[in-house]
């Protein structure tokens, strides 16, 4: 269900998505909208798989934009492999990521620009930017 709501500064929501998980769950999520319908297999979801699925998502689209942007013709789709960590240290939890990242038919200096430029237009990279080690590699 999308909705377009002005925030407190200066944007606007254009899209929500809700997908309650309980604690004693070994069932699954759907999200409110019926979008997305996943079982989860005990002991728990491992939320690294599902940020990790989020994200590639997220910056497939990303890639695709800056394509649009930079009025480069991607000859396929491009595909993306969020691999995430859950590391313990010191002070605890963190995250690592690696986004191994595809865009065949292409020279590598523009592979690797859309890259960069993608960085800059997904929410999820933004979102984790100076939070956690990401190496982005085209593979």
């Amino acid at each position: 269900m999308s909705r377009s709501v002005a925030t407190a500064c200066c944007s606007t929501v254009n899209d929500s998505a809700s997908s309650p998980v309980a604690s004693d769950s070994d069932g699954g999520t759907q999200s409110q909208d019926g979008f997305l319908d996943i079982q989860f297999k005990a002991p728990h979801p491992a939320a690294e798989n599902l940020f990790g699925a989020a994200w590639s998502a997220c910056y497939i689209g990303a890639i695709e934009v800056a394509a649009s942007q930079q009025k480069v013709k991607l000859p396929v789709h491009p595909s993306v492999d969020a691999e995430i960590d859950l590391n313990l240290g010191q002070g605890g939890y963190f995250l690592g990521a690696r986004l191994n990242v595809s865009i065949p038919g292409i020279d590598t200096d523009v592979a690797e620009e859309l890259i960069a430029l993608a960085h800059n237009i997904c929410p999820y990279s933004k979102a984790v930017h100076g939070n956690i080690n990401v190496e982005t590699v085209l593979i």
